[in-house]
C-alpha cells in the first residue's frame, strides 16, 4: 500500500524533520508517513524501501537545505517526485529550512519557508496542506534552534555567542541571569551595536535560596540567522566577579526558554 506522505531530507536535518514526522504520524498514522528512521528497519534493502516509499505518495515534502541539496540520494528522491507530479500522481511541496536558494526547477512552486516562520508554524502549514508502530523512538523532540558558547576572558569579562543552527529568529531578545547587582555588571552586543537593554531584579529563584537578576537585551540590527550570530559581552563594573547562571531567549510574549550551552 503506497504511503500518503514521503519526507525527503538529509540525515543532518533530522532534528527538524523528525518533529514534523512525529506530528504527521500522530494525525495520519505512522504507516502513512514514509520517514526512513521508522520505515527502513534493520535488514531492509535501503534502495528497495526508498523505491516503495516513492511509489506514488500523495505528498512529497522536500526539506531544502545546504545538506539536502548536496546529497545525491535526496536529489534522486525529489526529482523522482517531480516527475510523478508532472504526471499528476504526486504533489511535491518544498520546505526551506535554511537560507539555501530553491533549485531553479522548483522556483515556480509555492514553498513553505520554515527558515523564516519557524518550526511550529511550518509544521502547522504542512499538516494543513496534507489534510484535504513500529519500534521507532523519537530522538529529537527536544530540538533547540539556538545554542550559546561562553568565553571567560582575562579581564573578567564574559563573551557569549548565541548561534542559530537552522532557522532565522526575527526579533531575538535575551535574558542573562546573574547574581550580580545592577551596578556590578553591564552588557553590550556585536561590538556596541544598537540594542535595547534593561535590568530586571528577582527574575529567578536560586536552588540554595535567594533570587537572581536578569540583564535583558535585544539587538536592533536585524535578525539572528545561522550565518549571523548574536555576540554579547558582559563587563565587570567594580570588584565583584560576574556570576552568570543561565541564558534565556524570549519565545513568546510571556514565555522564556533556556538556551542550551554548546
Amino acid at each position: 500500500m503506497p504511503h500518503k506522505i514521503f519526507l525527503s531530507h538529509n540525515h543532518n536535518d533530522k532534528p527538524l524533520v523528525e518533529a514534523v514526522a512525529v506530528k504527521l504520524a500522530s494525525i495520519f498514522g505512522q504507516d502513512q508517513v514514509f520517514y526512513d528512521s521508522w520505515s527502513i528497519r534493520p535488514g531492509d534493502g535501503i534502495i528497495d524501501q526508498m523505491n516503495k516509499g516513492l511509489e506514488a505518495p500523495e505528498f512529497v515534502f522536500f526539506f531544502v537545505s545546504k545538506n539536502s541539496l548536496a546529497s545525491g540520494m535526496v536529489r534522486l528522491e525529489w526529482q523522482n517526485a517531480l516527475y510523478s507530479a508532472s504526471k499528476g500522481k504526486t504533489r511535491i511541496v518544498p520546505v526551506r529550512i535554511d537560507g539555501s536558494e530553491m533549485p531553479a526547477v522548483l522556483k515556480q512552486t509555492l514553498f513553505i519557508d520554515m527558515h523564516t516562520i519557524g518550526l511550529e508554524a511550518a509544521t502547522a502549514q504542512i499538516v494543513a496542506v496534507t489534510q484535504g508502530s513500529g519500534s521507532f523512538t523519537p530522538q529529537h523532540e527536544g530540538f533547540s534552534n539556538l545554542s550559546y558558547a561562553r568565553t571567560d576572558n582575562a579581564d573578567s569579562s564574559i563573551d557569549i555567542v548565541v548561534t542559530a543552527s537552522h532557522l532565522m529568529e526575527p526579533n531575538p531578545q535575551f535574558m542573562l541571569v546573574v547574581t550580580n547587582g545592577e551596578s556590578e555588571v553591564s552588557c553590550s552586543v556585536n561590538n556596541n551595536a544598537p540594542a535595547l537593554s534593561g535590568f530586571n531584579p528577582g527574575v529567578a529563584n536560586l536552588n540554595g535560596g535567594g533570587t537572581a537578576n536578569g540583564l535583558g537585551i535585544r539587538p536592533l540590527n536585524g535578525a539572528l540567522t545561522p550565518s549571523y550570530p548574536v555576540r554579547i559581552k558582559l563587563t565587570k563594573v567594580g570588584s565583584t566577579p560576574i556570576n552568570l547562571i543561565d541564558v534565556f531567549h524570549q519565545k513568546g510574549e510571556k514565555e522564556w526558554v533556556a538556551v542550551p550551552r554548546s
